[in-house]
């Protein structure tokens, strides 16, 4: 995929993303997109997390949500407009409590792709460059038009023109 086409992909995606979902209600920032590799930052507040004699830690399952966007981010750039998909497997190891008042980011990168399947891995710093978790997942690839796909082309355009001259643009 040239760089023009994956910048296209990316805009579309990012768009679709940042009108609906867990990125728009959890404020995540695309902070990179190249081919087989996506960062994603999130400004975490102690509203999502728990207090500790430590003080407040992001709880567990938003470390993996974030994880698990930027190795779907990732996955994407390998993919063309006729392709989509489905999460098959995910696993996140928690080296270090994530802090609940701290900008974390996380990389996605893909490891190897097939026609039929796509190997992610992903990295979870924190503000210090300190690494707090790391993840693999399994991404099954499907055709655009399958059954699974929540998204298909005419819910696209309908959210295209909701988002109008408020959807996210990549500079």
């Amino acid at each position: 995929m040239s760089e023009r086409q994956l910048r296209d992909l990316a805009q579309e995606r990012w768009t679709r993303s940042g009108t609906v979902g867990l990125w728009r209600t959890l404020g995540y920032q695309l902070r990179g997109w190249d081919t087989g590799r996506a960062v994603v930052a999130w400004q975490a507040t102690p509203d999502y997390g728990f207090g500790t004699h430590a003080g407040h830690v992001v709880q567990g399952g938003l470390v993996t949500a974030l994880l698990d966007a930027a190795m779907g981010g990732a996955c994407w750039t390998v993919l063309d407009d006729q392709q989509i998909f489905l999460t098959a497997d995910l696993r996140v190891e928690f080296l270090r409590s994530s802090p609940a008042d701290a900008e974390l980011v996380a990389t996605g990168t893909v490891v190897r792709a097939t026609q039929r399947v796509v190997f992610c891995a992903g990295e979870l710093h924190g503000p210090d460059g300190v690494l707090l978790a790391t993840s693999r997942c399994t991404q099954v690839v499907l055709p655009a038009e399958h059954r699974a796909n929540r998204l298909r082309r005419d819910d696209a355009a309908a959210m295209d023109a909701d988002a109008g001259a408020d959807g996210a643009a990549l500079d």
